[in-house]
């Protein structure tokens, strides 16, 4: 394949993975367990599970310099912080809000590209993302939604994940030497680890919880969609396209998350928002032409 084209399908499967983490969490509080259990079983069972990839792999750390380790340690961190305070959001709104809230996290993470590069946004990104918004605003079916009543604190948690999400990404796209995909999992997941069993219920170890309910059947799923998949591609593929289209790309997790929605948890999928995944899923691959059609002009003026 194409690698222009499989680094940015990586980065789709990857936010696809994402995208049903509301779900899984949504049927976890059916089964009896909190938020709260099921994020800390997410990340503890994640860790367990990078762990072992990476004894079966390689079973010796890279050599990390300063400016890599920081990196890293700041992607973990920030993938810790997003499974806290998104957590927090599918608590307290409908799964398919929750996943508005947090699919923000695609023009800040184009935003704080900006910033970071110290560059305006480029009119492809510009197009992008206003066709996303409004894809946005149709999907999730908040034109037609009864927003009243709804607990304020799921729009602020779900605000900041989107945020920390879209930090998880700049960090993500800068390369480190020397570090293979399962190794930067491993130390990733590390870091996210500590975080979440400071703010989580780490308890739900020293009780055996964990390994002794089905909590630990929730762990392994959310554990290797939410953790091991994603952030193996991620590292593939966000240092290869950047931050920007890397945040424009994983736009795929909104769909992903309501048609999940409907599926397992019987929610109603109207015309509106079948017309507002379409436009999503316009508005994440008109970079990508764009781009592939300025390359390909170049390349013909460059021949004559």
């Amino acid at each position: 394949m194409n690698k222009k084209l499989l680094y940015p399908l990586l980065i789709i499967i990857g936010s696809s993975c994402y995208g049903i983490l509301s779900t899984m969490i949504k049927v976890a509080m059916e089964h009896g367990f909190t938020t709260s259990e099921a994020v800390t079983a997410q990340y503890v069972i994640g860790f367990l599970l990078a762990a072992f990839l990476f004894i079966l792999t390689q079973r010796s750390m890279p050599k990390l310099t300063g400016k890599g380790f920081l990196i890293i340690m700041c992607a973990g961190l920030l993938t810790g912080t997003t499974g806290i305070v998104y957590g927090q959001s599918v608590h307290y709104l409908p799964a398919s809000l929750a996943v508005v809230m947090l699919f923000q996290f695609t023009w800040i993470g184009v935003l704080l590209d900006c910033v970071v590069h110290r560059r305006l946004p480029k009119r492809p990104e510009i197009i992008s993302i206003a066709i996303l918004i409004v894809g946005t605003i149709l999907a999730a079916g908040v034109i037609d939604a009864d927003l009243t009543g709804l607990d304020w604190r799921g729009w602020a948690f779900g605000f900041a994940a989107a945020f920390s999400f879209a930090c998880f990404m700049q960090f993500n796209s800068k390369q480190v030497e020397g570090v293979t995909p399962i190794s930067r999992m491993l130390l990733m997941s590390i870091f996210a680890l500590i975080i979440v069993l400071i703010f989580q219920s780490p308890e739900v170890i020293t009780n055996g919880k964990l390994f002794t309910t089905d909590l630990l059947y929730f762990g392994l799923a959310l554990g290797f969609f939410g953790i091991i998949l994603p952030i193996i591609l991620f590292s593939i593929a966000v240092p290869k396209v950047g931050g920007a289209t890397a945040s424009i790309l994983s736009a795929t997790e909104l769909p992903v998350a309501i048609i999940a929605s409907v599926i397992v948890l019987g929610e109603v999928l109207t015309n509106l928002q079948i017309f507002g995944i379409i436009l999503i899923i316009g508005g994440m691959i008109l970079p990508t032409i764009l781009e592939q059609r300025k390359q390909a002009l170049h390349s013909k003026g460059t021949a004559h």
